[in-house]
């Protein structure tokens, strides 16, 4: 026991209906990167719950150090040397970096009256270069990258004396030049002793990070193994139990005639600042038209314009040659627009509701659905019926009200209403958020399908492997700007992750003739 941080020994933990965790075992040693692999509803987070003291469990034992423990709550874990990062980040973005660091342990002077903000700064930045982190205390977050943001949740957990790191899909919101800086934190923190466990779902990140790896698959461990020991093909058949296509497999296909224009587009909030600016593009039928970028630049902005759901300041949004600006989203849908929403409770569905009822959304008001202005239940049940059976939505229950349903089979279900419209243009934000790996190879065979007949696809995702690997052209946003659309097999990763980060095409051109930095 003496080289093992953290063991968890049979931990079952139910919820109603559900068993997360059932009789799991995890051993992970310390000064160690271990990955904790498993689809969506696997048990991951549940099981890092109950080691960071959020959940308890009805079964199984907890060791730290090997030492037994008993976590009632997060305080009780943080004594214990234990910290969690979690996937969105808990700072108060209007205060400077130091002061989010040092929440409710801030050092004090004057017999504790007053918070010593000077010795507060100094001890955040001696523990930053500590760990060659480079962040100034000073800056506000709001103000500094997520990548930084990131760090400074970290730094919170080192501030309280974490010697376990746990963090959960750590990975979600950085660019590919984020993401490898976060490889080099990691290499940082196991190196000066720190062990880290590593929420993902992404085989890729599991191999490149770890040194050991655990799947779990429905709330149970199906095995531990060594990360050099493995591959991307059995950590997948690990995680789905059957063989799986990783690689997208894009048949040849001759796009036809603009179906969707953006022309101009600018986008003003309410603080009278330009979220989207001047963004022009165009998505034939039979193409994949991706937009790739780091969450927040525009992109959601961009989408409620095209859809209706906002109306832009200034542009155009044109259908198969009709200006469709001033149309209402349900217009929209009757211009045959189709739409997956990046946020799936708040714009996909209504969570109280059963999926025969969600299933009506946005059809209530069209045949066979509705018949002079009536309802025809018999018919709809048929439809979410057959959305359930198509896409493998669990429980395969049409009476299930939504918020049931885990975020895999939530999207899964939006995807099938929208894809059963048969549009001829399709807005997919985001269409493999929180979806496991069997369900992903399904929906981007279903998004090619779309291509294959001759729909437009507008595709846009944070996950770059997924633009890049589905789209025909691909877009970067940056700061509401489309910087540059490029052809993605003839662009690497590392040329559209500078992109992403604001580097301009000249720049990129200077990468490629050079082979070095912009």
């Amino acid at each position: 026991m003496s080289n093992t941080a953290v063991r968890l020994a049979g931990i079952t933990k139910r919820f109603p209906g559900v068993v997360a965790n059932d009789q799991v075992d995890l051993t992970v040693e310390k000064g160690s990167v271990h990955a904790l692999l498993g689809e969506n509803g696997a048990g991951k987070t549940t099981l890092m719950n109950v080691l960071y003291g959020l959940l308890q469990p009805e079964e199984g034992d907890v060791y730290v150090d090997g030492e037994r423990r008993d976590f009632r709550s997060p305080r009780d874990a943080i004594d214990a040397g234990i910290g969690m990062i979690h996937q969105h980040f808990m700072l108060v973005d209007p205060m400077e970096i130091w002061a989010n660091i040092v929440l409710g342990q801030e050092p004090r002077k004057y017999f504790g009256l007053t918070v010593d903000e000077q010795q507060a700064i100094q001890e955040v930045r001696d523990l930053s270069e500590r760990y060659g982190f480079d962040v100034d205390p000073t800056e506000t977050v709001e103000d500094v990258s997520v990548g930084v943001q990131q760090r400074v949740e970290i730094l919170k957990a080192l501030y309280r004396g974490a010697d376990v790191l746990i963090l959960d899909e750590p990975t979600a919101v950085l660019t590919p030049q984020e993401v490898e800086d976060l490889y080099g934190v990691l290499d940082e923190l196991t190196a000066q002793g720190k062990t880290v466990i590593f929420i993902t779902h992404k085989l890729g990140e599991a191999m490149h990070s770890a040194d050991d790896i655990t799947v779990l698959r429905d709330g149970e461990s199906i095995a531990t193994v060594p990360a050099d020991e493995t591959n991307q093909d059995e950590l997948a058949e690990m995680m789905v139990g059957r063989e799986v296509l990783l690689e997208v497999d894009v048949p040849e296909h001759e796009p036809g005639e603009t179906t969707l224009a953006v022309d101009d587009v600018t986008v003003t909030d309410s603080d009278d600042i330009d979220r989207v600016k001047d963004v022009s593009f165009e998505v034939r039928g039979g193409e994949v038209f991706g937009i790739a970028g780091v969450d927040g630049n525009g992109q959601s902005e961009l989408v409620e314009a095209i859809t209706g759901l906002e109306s832009p300041t200034s542009g155009r949004i044109v259908i198969e040659g009709e200006d469709v600006t001033g149309h209402s989203r349900r217009q929209r849908i009757e211009d045959g627009m189709a739409y997956i929403p990046e946020d799936r409770h708040e714009r996909g569905l209504v969570m109280d509701f059963d999926l025969v009822e969600n299933g009506l959304l946005g059809s209530q008001h069209s045949e066979p659905y509705s018949k002079s202005g009536r309802i025809e239940w018999d018919t709809v049940r048929g439809h979410a019926e057959d959305i359930i059976e198509t896409y493998d939505v669990r429980p395969p229950n049409a009476d299930a009200d939504a918020h049931s349903l885990s975020g895999g089979n939530q999207q899964k279900f939006i995807v099938g209403r929208e894809f059963e419209r048969d549009p001829s243009v399709v807005v997919a934000t985001h269409p493999t958020r929180g979806v496991d790996i069997g369900s992903t190879e399904f929906i981007h065979e279903e998004l090619l399908d779309l291509r294959q007949r001759d729909r437009a696809v507008l595709l846009i995702s944070s996950k770059l492997d997924e633009v890049r690997q589905l789209s025909d052209r691909l877009g970067v946003m940056y700061e509401g700007e489309l910087v540059d659309i490029v052809d993605p097999e003839e662009t690497s990763e590392e040329e559209i992750g500078l992109l992403m980060a604001g580097e301009r095409p000249d720049g990129i051109e200077t990468v490629r003739k050079t082979g070095g930095k912009p």
